[in-house]
């Protein structure tokens, strides 16, 4: 056995990620957490558990004395950090050794030498590697970090030393974009990792994110398993992620991934770890990558690694740390199919994908199959390679023992649970492999359809929306997509004549199914009621004028326009919250909830209210008076539960459209609210330093 027992210190979906592996390896598992999380699933999955203390991450895990001392009490033999907290603090390395605790992680001088991405670029250009042109240096104050932004050409990018995971970083296109968010960047930079230095880069154009994973040993062996594209990002946080690349090609990965092992082999790396790089998707020649950074630690989306390598990354970290050798070599690594993973957020994307948290009083995600993995022979069966099913990975064969598309969920929350204010926003992540890109991407679709959040705002429409983008599904992406195919904001997919005409007739047989059981209750004044079989339904403003006819197997829907009739087969049931129907021989599953005269139908990434009427009530409703929503363009509104850090005006003060108010933190993150029109400051309802509600009033103007 290689380790008796490990302490993950983390929480969360990568603490329940790591202690599967551990499990399966035999290893017995610890896990540590805050009063938060005292009933999340990683506390119930593991052997023992130990409490940190109070919530914020300041006063539990981020404590490195903590973390230690729960190893020792409980004989914990090596800690696995996950990724995040204390993954990438040499100190914490440092002290596990010391503590003769082993660290499932690089050595310290690697993370050292890492982890500061002013150093990390020097040694990074040393080492052959082609880096961003930038100023390297501290900087002192804002009017320096304005010269260095004109010297070095507008726009550049201005990035906390010791920042990651989108946190602590700014673009800027001119000189007023560097005085209004340099001082935000080192603010952020202090209060998510301790360091507020800041260094400026060129900002290339039409950029895309691709990034390298690697993996060595303490033999001198070092691998690059593939890249991941992660172009698709929202506030420089990733959303999306793939592997293979659609831009890159073999000869580009070679020259990337050797570039990466020559980073890697200069510092002296072991255990997983990530090399990030810039790519420029305008460059067809190949030659047009940069390295941004290095992460010395097992990376989010390492999931789609894994699909496409059939490896394990978390118990090949796990055995490199005990001593063993890599179990293949760089020629065997084998790239198969095409994954694809998306994060789920508790974050509203109808509302500028504000931060969103409470409460998940449903959550249900996909159902997961299981697919057998590739073999390596008896070396890769004892260090690493998935040679059997495990709760982990889910996916269906093709009954001829050739892996055939699946589906994976990594989370570590259950319906019931809180998405709490002092951690990442993060529910689950979402990943399907297949033997195509295409069919990894629609494989997500359907999943998503499937996936039941209610309580907190979650990102499920959007993700959906972006797998169905024509632009996206081309694979001509930048890390500017969602905010060039997106500029007004998110409102839902569109939905096309052939999607509307399909959830219509579903909405119908939904609308049947219930009418049949009111039908069926007792006790009723008059006679049995004999329902029609023909309904108006109007959804998205368009009308349809429907019968039905039934027959052995479903209902074929029939549209009084002359327009092929539709065939939906499937069995709803009133209270039913998902339908699995196949609408003309495809799959399509459909979120129903009841609205006043008729349905919400929410799939393929927008919910559309539908309402349903039998021809004689429709007639009456254009009786209806319509009710117009009041006007709130007065108020400056709480977008999201947050700290009011800064208000930037008072009572009396005018105000112009887009000025920024007020500053409103939440998840470590700061969020300028800006004035919707112009006006005059009528009264101000919040102080600095108070905790808002979603949609408090901060402000109201004349």
């Amino acid at each position: 056995m290689v380790f008796n027992k490990i302490l993950v210190a983390n929480r969360g979906e990568i603490a329940c990620r790591v202690m599967r592996t551990a499990k399966r390896m035999g290893i017995a598992t610890v896990a540590v957490y805050s009063d938060a999380d005292a009933r999340s699933p990683h506390v119930l999955m593991a052997d023992e558990s130990v409490r940190l203390g109070p919530a914020p991450a300041a006063e539990s895990y981020l404590k490195a004395e903590l973390i230690l001392l729960a190893a020792k009490e409980t004989g914990a033999d090596c800690i696995h950090p996950g990724y995040g907290f204390l993954s990438e603090r040499e100190s914490f390395a440092r002290a596990c050794a010391e503590a003769g605790i082993t660290f499932v992680g690089p050595p310290p001088n690697a993370i050292a030498a890492m982890g500061d991405k002013i150093e990390s670029k020097k040694l990074a250009k040393a080492a052959g590697v082609n880096v961003v042109p930038g100023f390297l240096g501290e900087i002192a104050d804002t009017d320096e970090a304005c010269r260095i932004a004109s010297d070095i050409g507008y726009p550049v990018m201005m990035k906390a030393s010791a920042g990651g995971g989108g946190k602590g970083m700014r673009l800027a296109y001119s000189e007023a974009d560097v005085r209004e968010g340099f001082e935000a960047t080192k603010r952020e930079g202090l209060a998510s990792f301790g360091d507020d230095r800041v260094f400026i880069e060129k900002f290339i154009e039409s950029p895309r994110h691709i990034e390298i994973q690697v993996m060595g040993d303490q033999h001198g062996n070092i691998l690059y398993l593939g890249e991941r594209e992660c172009s698709i990002q929202r506030r420089h946080q990733k959303v999306v992620e793939e592997a293979p690349s659609p831009f890159v090609t073999p000869k580009m990965r070679k020259a990337m991934g050797e570039q990466a092992v020559a980073l890697a082999r200069a510092v002296g790396y072991y255990s997983a770890g990530t090399v990030e790089l810039i790519v420029s998707g305008a460059d067809a020649s190949g030659e047009g990558f940069y390295f941004l950074e290095m992460n010395t630690r097992l990376q989010v989306e390492h999931p789609v690694t894994e699909a496409i390598t059939g490896l394990d990354l978390v118990e090949l970290m796990i055995r490199v740390a005990a001593g063993e050798r890599l179990p293949l070599t760089q020629d065997q690594v084998q790239l198969d199919g095409w994954a694809v993973e998306n994060r789920v957020y508790a974050e509203d994307p109808y509302r500028g994908f504000l931060p969103s948290t409470g409460r998940l009083v449903r959550y249900a995600p996909p159902a997961t199959t299981s697919s057998p993995q590739r073999r390596l022979g008896s070396a890769g069966e004892s260090a690493g390679l998935r040679n059997e099913e495990t709760p982990a990975f889910a996916g269906v064969t093709d009954g001829g023992g050739e892996r055939a598309a699946y589906i994976r969920v990594d989370d570590g929350v259950v319906e019931g649970g809180e998405v709490s204010m002092f951690y990442d926003p993060m529910i689950a992540k979402l990943v399907t492999w297949a033997p195509t890109r295409e069919a990894a991407i629609d494989l997500q679709i359907g999943a998503l359809d499937a996936f039941e959040i209610e309580g907190p705002g979650n990102n499920i429409d959007f993700l959906s929306a972006l797998m169905q983008h024509p632009r996206f599904r081309s694979g001509a992406i930048t890390t500017g997509f969602i905010a060039e195919e997106y500029p007004d904001g998110f409102h839902g997919a569109p939905a096309s004549v052939d999607l509307q005409r399909k959830l219509a007739a579903v909405a119908v047989v939904i609308d049947l199914a219930h009418t049949s059981r009111a039908r069926e209750i007792g006790g009723q004044l008059g006679g049995y009621v004999h329902d029609r079989a023909d309904r108006v339904v109007t959804i998205d403003g368009e009308r349809f004028d429907m019968t039905v006819d039934g027959y052995d197997g479903g209902l074929l829907v029939n549209y009084n326009d002359h327009q092929p009739p539709i065939d939906v087969a499937g069995h709803w049931q009133p209270g039913q919250r998902v339908f699995a129907a196949t609408v003309d021989d495809a799959p399509l599953s459909v979120k129903v909830s009841r609205v006043i005269g008729g349905w919400r139908l929410t799939a393929r990434g927008k919910s559309h209210v539908v309402r349903v009427l039998p021809p004689h009530v429709a007639a009456l409703t254009r009786h209806l008076i319509e009710k117009v929503p009041p006007d709130l363009s007065r108020f400056l509104l709480a977008p999201m539960p947050g700290l009011l850090v800064r208000l930037d005006v008072g009572e009396g003060d005018r105000v112009e459209a887009g000025q920024a108010l007020a500053v409103v933190e939440a998840m470590k993150m700061e969020n300028i609210l800006r004035a919707g029109k112009t006006g005059v400051v009528k009264a101000v309802e919040a102080k600095v330093g108070e905790s808002l509600a979603v949609d408090q009033v901060i402000l109201e103007l004349e």
